[in-house]
């Protein structure tokens, strides 16, 4: 079982946390760091991938301006999607050499993690076949889009635990239009603490990763492995 580090950041701006991804990105290729999950909100933020069509943003420079909506080019695969607060978005960064390295895998395994969260608030989420994603129903509950070089990952995903749903009006959701999208508190019809979604998030990661999981703040180094 490998070790790896989970870090709950907070709230951190978009550009901060890329920066972030991209140091331990390079760190972890010569093995100068352990496996890392970070787990963070984003202001109000769009981001397109490397196969994004502009168009599938339906809000236009001013109108982004006014309502403090970022909007950032990404190495990651996948179209449009938004993060904001109320929503946790993971960033794993780890080497999935040399037993894990097989795309389609890696992408279900994480698919595989945000179902058992969700599964433990007793929403039955899954996959919808030709799609990335976790959804309930019609609704996707999650996003995916990754990116891999020399089998060290980063991007991840996105779980609308509390999200303000209004905002992905401003875009086509991973240009998909025929498909909505949902939050835990929508489905629930009530409020959840994202310290606690967090906790679950990090938990199943370690069971369906094999890794040890050593969750990291300012206080302390908790492992929390199986």
């Amino acid at each position: 079982m490998y070790p790896c580090e989970a870090h709950y950041l907070g709230r951190v701006p978009y550009a901060e946390a890329l920066a972030r991804q991209e140091a331990l990105v390079a760190q972890r290729k010569r093995d100068e760091t352990p496996d890392t999950l970070l787990l963070l909100e984003h202001p109000h933020v769009i981001t397109l991938g490397r196969a994004a069509n502009r168009a599938n943003v339906l809000v236009d420079f001013a109108d982004r301006v006014e309502q403090s909506v970022e909007l950032f080019e990404t190495g990651r695969g996948g179209d449009v999607t938004y993060h904001g607060p109320g929503q946790l978005v993971g960033y794993p960064i780890i080497n999935l050499a040399p037993d894990r390295c097989d795309v389609r895998r890696y992408m279900r395994d994480i698919e595989e993690v945000l179902i058992r969260t969700a599964a433990d608030f007793d929403v039955a989420a899954g996959r919808v076949a030709g799609l990335t994603g976790v959804w309930v129903g019609n609704e996707k509950l999650a996003a995916i889009g990754v990116r891999i070089s020399r089998w060290v990952t980063m991007h991840g995903f996105a779980l609308n635990v509390t999200t303000k749903l209004d905002y992905f009006r401003l875009i086509i959701p991973c240009g998909i239009a025929d498909h909505g999208v949902t939050s835990l508190e929508r489905i629930l019809g009530m409020s959840l603490d994202m310290r606690d979604v967090a906790r679950k998030v990090i938990r199943h990661f370690g069971e369906v990763f094999d890794r040890q999981i050593f969750e990291v703040n300012s206080h302390r180094s908790v492992s929390t492995g199986r």
